[in-house]
């Protein structure tokens, strides 16, 4: 979740940053443009000082000129050489009263003619067009030289803006500099975030994943995060702990159920033997009444195993698992003689796992003696273990009718049996308590078709003792 959330805030905080810094450069650069403006409207305001009582004619000799004129071509040139900006003084018909350089004339279009009669107009320039690092231009500022009340001559000085673009693009820089480093720390701040708020759902989520593979006691601490997660964390422990003692409910229920159904049972069997005494030999009923009745009694105890084993707490230890398949084996050995069926094993001598080897055992009992119920005389059932990245797997393949797709996924099922097996001994119950033996340990059991024909049953065993 933190990598679908993360981006979002990333793109919200850049979109924020690049809505301030934005504007802010423009303004920082219409700031220095302003004062540079500023600086030569002043200039331009004391050349029209001293040009405004200037009387001599355009291009008169120098030796001949009103010395305010000679003064004034000093003063330009002076300006020009110190500073490297154009500036010169034009008559209304264009003609140059003084200018520095000497080649230098009013410009025939763009910015310089547009301030030219802006100035004519008896307005000094208004803002030139902004200047960018990336331009390459010449501020133009222009203002009147005015004289009983009319507008006599126009000053106008271009400046190079090689110093300014630079200052522009320092602070450019300085701000850049400023927004990534702002950046770097809505970024940590963004993953602090997330982390402070994802933490109580990423408790929730672990809690959740053990109830469901049944460590029921899981619980969530909810001292974290928002109010509201951490109030859900709150009604999430309140759940648990309802579902928890429902089962446990439940589990006591089935418990004394098949405990206390077992007297008045076993008292029912007693009757019927007494009244059997009474009946001819091998009547039919009566040999009925007691295969139902010990058929009752077998699934009886098999509820009681089943509640027992759900309610248990595994003893998981690293064992051989192995031995502990071959050893059962063993036992049912003479059962597999008995019915005709060849017991076959495949497999490492000694491979170790994270087991309860009762449990284990028990849940073995249960597969093998379901593979050689429904195997056929002649045919085969083959035991292998094997490893396969953190899990021992415990295959038990019989050559018997098997199930189909739809049975495959209800088999485990508790009291379920397939409709073409109802005439085998069972109580359906078996396999549930495997799953409930196993489940404690970490361990689980799956189904599926072997080939030619049978089921496949596969164990799975953790190596480790901390692989859920």
């Amino acid at each position: 979740m933190r990598t679908r959330l993360l981006p979002l805030l990333i793109v919200l905080m850049a979109g924020v940053l690049l809505a301030l810094g934005f504007p802010l450069a423009a303004g920082m650069a219409a700031v220095h443009q302003q004062r540079v403006v500023v600086d030569r409207i002043d200039d331009t305001a004391r050349f029209a000082a001293l040009a405004q009582y200037v009387t001599s004619r355009p291009f008169e000799p120098a030796d001949e000129a009103d010395e305010r004129l000679i003064t004034l071509r000093s003063e330009l040139a002076r300006y020009e050489d110190l500073y490297g900006i154009k500036a010169g003084i034009f008559y209304r018909n264009e003609k140059a009263m003084a200018v520095a350089p000497a080649q230098w004339s009013l410009p025939a279009g763009g910015e310089g003619r547009q301030a030219f009669l802006e100035a004519l107009a008896g307005r000094r320039s208004h803002d030139p067009r902004q200047v960018w690092p990336w331009r390459h231009s010449r501020l133009t500022v222009a203002s009147p030289v005015i004289r009983d009340g009319d507008v006599v001559a126009v000053v106008v000085t271009e400046s190079p803006t090689g110093g300014l673009r630079s200052r522009i693009l320092h602070d450019w820089l300085v701000l850049a500099a400023g927004e990534t480093a702002a950046m770097l720390v809505a970024v940590g701040a963004a993953f602090r975030l997330t982390g402070w708020v994802l933490k109580p759902v990423r408790t929730l989520d672990v809690a959740a994943h053990d109830i469901a593979t049944g460590r029921m006691n899981s619980r969530v601490v909810a001292d974290s995060g928002p109010p509201e997660l951490r109030r859900l964390a709150r009604s999430f422990n309140e759940m648990a702990d309802n579902v928890e003692d429902v089962l446990e409910q439940q589990r006591a229920f089935v418990a004394d159920a098949s405990h206390q159904l077992r007297n008045p049972l076993a008292a029912l069997l007693l009757r019927i033997d007494l009244l059997a005494l009474d009946l001819p030999d091998g009547h039919g009923e009566v040999v009925s009444v007691r295969a139902e009745g010990k058929r009752l009694a077998r699934v009886l105890d098999d509820l009681l195993d089943l509640a027992l084993a759900e309610h248990a707490a595994s003893d998981a230890q690293l064992t051989d698992i192995a031995e502990v398949v071959t050893d059962r084996l063993g036992a049912w050995s003479p059962v597999a003689d008995r019915e005709g069926v060849t017991l076959a094993y495949a497999g490492p001598s000694a491979v170790t796992g994270w087991a309860d080897p009762i449990a284990l055992s028990s849940a073995l009992d249960a597969v093998v003696d379901n593979a050689l119920k429904f195997t056929p005389e002649g045919a085969r059932v083959d035991v292998a273990v094997g490893l396969a990245g953190d899990r021992v797997h415990i295959t038990v393949a019989d050559g018997g009718p098997g199930l189909t797709e739809e049975e495959l996924t209800r088999v485990g099922d508790r009291f379920w049996r397939s409709g073409r097996h109802q005439n085998v001994s069972g109580s359906g119950l078996g396999l549930s308590i495997s799953r409930a033996l196993l489940a404690a340990g970490g361990a689980t059991i799956s189904y599926a078709q072997n080939q030619p024909n049978g089921l496949r049953v596969t164990i799975a065993v953790p190596r480790a003792g901390d692989t859920p």
